[in-house]
C-alpha cells in the first residue's frame, strides 16, 4: 500500500537545491538531484537518482521520478515520470527520452537507441499497455535500463505521465 508517515525525509548525496526549492516531509531524494529555482516536491515523493528537476515545478504527492529522468521547467505531475525520459508541461506529458542527459552520464549509443525505440512502442504504439510491456521486456531483455523502466511502470501505483501529442 501507499507509505503513509515514513517520518522522515531523505536528501542524496551531491544534490543542489537552488533557491526557494522545497522538499515536504516524507520525500527521498537520490543522489544528484537538481532542483532548479522554485521547484515543489509535495509529501511522501520519491526522486531517483540524477533526476533534474527544472524551476517553479510542482509534483503532486506520491509522485515516483525515475532515475535520470528531466522535468522541464513550469511543469506539473500528478502521476510517474519513468526513469530516463524528458518530460514537460502544465499539466505534464513526456517528451521521450532524456537523451542528452543519458549521453552526458555516459550511457552508451545502443543503451540509448534502445530506450527510445522502447518509448515508442511503450508509450506511441497503438498497441495495449500490458502488451508492449511484455514486448518490450522479450525485446530488449539484455538492456537493463529497458527492464529497469518497464519494472518502474508495472509498479506504478499512481500510473505513470503519457506522451504528450508533439512527442517523438
Amino acid at each position: 500500500g501507499v507509505n503513509i508517515g515514513r517520518e522522515s525525509t531523505v536528501i542524496g548525496s551531491n544534490c543542489m537545491l537552488m533557491a526557494y526549492s522545497h522538499v515536504a516531509h516524507d520525500c527521498v531524494l537520490g543522489d544528484h538531484v537538481i532542483m532548479a529555482s522554485s521547484a515543489n516536491l509535495a509529501g511522501h515523493i520519491d526522486v531517483g537518482n540524477y533526476v533534474t528537476i527544472g524551476g517553479m515545478s510542482g509534483i503532486h504527492q506520491f509522485v515516483r521520478i525515475g532515475d535520470y529522468a528531466f522535468v522541464g521547467a513550469m511543469s506539473g505531475f500528478g502521476q510517474d515520470v519513468p526513469p530516463y525520459m524528458i518530460a514537460t508541461g502544465v499539466r505534464g506529458a513526456l517528451q521521450g527520452p532524456n537523451s542528452i542527459g543519458l549521453r552526458r552520464n555516459g550511457f552508451k549509443a545502443a543503451t540509448c537507441n534502445a530506450l527510445k525505440k522502447a518509448y515508442k512502442l511503450i508509450f506511441r504504439s497503438e498497441i495495449p499497455r500490458k502488451d508492449a510491456l511484455d514486448a518490450a521486456e522479450q525485446q530488449f531483455a539484455e538492456i537493463p535500463e529497458v527492464l529497469n523502466l518497464i519494472e518502474f511502470i508495472r509498479s506504478s501505483k499512481r500510473g505513470v505521465t503519457s506522451a504528450g501529442h508533439g512527442s517523438k
